[in-house]
């Protein structure tokens, strides 16, 4: 069955057609994201009220090692030299440039330089739309990219952070296992170290999928309840994820959704061996990621430097779809471990 037309208010003909369009190759996705870029910032959310005033902003597109070009964005403060810098792994499905815009302005206006990439296969990077043939490969390309971003002269001796939400909290905790002392910590949102129960299909189907994939990969089969509803509280904010328009939002394909099992059993297994310092938030209402792994994940892993954050009845969009005053909190929280261990490191 296709998936229902994306309809949103206000939007002309011409505009309907990039919306309705095939996204599974990168250029119909950037297509739609240039035709949208400004009626995305004009949405009435707390994460775009932040002004520009001061933040340098650049957007551009790098081949890596596999041949296949990469989106990438950073963030940095106009006139002064960054505190740190943060680089970040966005969600499954998402792209770094439409919520996340909001949120790495923030943090730059706040003194951080921060770094983004859309994955292969994800927002305007090249590569059929949702599909992970390998997670472990992922991993590699962003662990490539951000050590490109960190060997620049400018940057090279500035405290480096981690910064992953939901399956981009996996793919932050698999970039430390690879790389154990490259980070000097991470910042995890709602991380997936394990999918919550309520989002997994039953185990006898989990296993007819899985002997599927094999011969069928990129098939959208996978049954998924709808990602806002289950992930964004504020009804309001949730009409607003329609305007994510380069997202993914059909079914899962097969072997996406077997690697992001695979890979959530395997941190899961791997939790001891987390020695970074650590700040996890996380809702206790999150029906999409387990908060109770993140509590197992504070409680196992070997940082001396360590903290969890439950915030009681938030669901999984902490930074996205919660409350301003929840928004804010949360926000708060990140600022202030971020200015804590950013002075530490750098004594000043």
């Amino acid at each position: 069955m296709a998936p229902k037309k994306r309809q949103l208010p206000g939007v002309d003909e011409k505009l309907q057609k990039l919306l309705d369009a095939n996204m599974d190759e990168a250029p119909a996705r950037r297509r739609a994201r240039e035709a949208f870029k400004e009626i995305q910032l004009g949405i009435d959310h707390i994460l775009f009220k932040t002004p520009t005033d001061g933040l340098k902003m650049e957007e551009s597109y790098e081949v890596n090692s596999r041949g296949l070009k990469i989106f990438c964005k950073s963030w940095l403060p106009a006139t002064s030299r960054p505190k740190a810098i943060v680089c970040y792994c966005h969600g499954y499905g998402d792209t770094c440039t439409f919520f996340f815009e909001g949120i790495a302005r923030k943090l730059s206006s706040n003194g951080y330089g921060v770094f983004a990439m859309d994955y292969p296969g994800f927002g305007l990077s090249e590569g059929l739309h949702g599909h992970i043939p390998s997670f472990d490969r992922l991993v590699d390309d962003v662990i490539e990219h951000y050590s490109k971003v960190k060997e620049q002269p400018e940057l090279r001796e500035l405290p480096t952070f981690l910064f992953g939400q939901s399956l981009g909290g996996a793919v932050a905790l698999k970039a430390h296992l690879k790389q154990p002392s490259a980070w000097n910590g991470a910042i995890l949102v709602a991380p997936m170290c394990k999918i919550s129960e309520d989002m997994v299909p039953p185990w006898i189907l989990t296993q007819i999928l899985i002997g599927v994939a094999k011969f069928l990969p990129k098939k959208k089969l996978v049954p998924q309840k709808n990602l806002a509803e289950a992930a964004f509280k504020d009804l309001k904010k949730r009409e607003m994820t329609a305007y994510n328009v380069i997202s993914y939002k059909d079914k899962p394909r097969l072997q996406t959704a077997i690697e992001m099992l695979r890979t959530t059993e395997e941190i899961e297994r791997r939790l001891e061996e987390v020695s970074l310092p650590l700040l996890i938030l996380h809702g206790e209402a999150d029906i999409v990621t387990d908060p109770s792994v993140s509590k197992a994940l504070y409680e196992k892993a070997s940082s001396s430097d360590k903290k969890l954050i439950l915030y009681m009845d938030a669901w999984h969009s902490l930074l996205e779809g919660e409350s301003d005053a929840m928004i804010n909190q949360v926000f708060s929280d990140i600022l202030s471990w971020l200015n804590e261990h950013s002075e530490k490191l750098t004594g000043s």
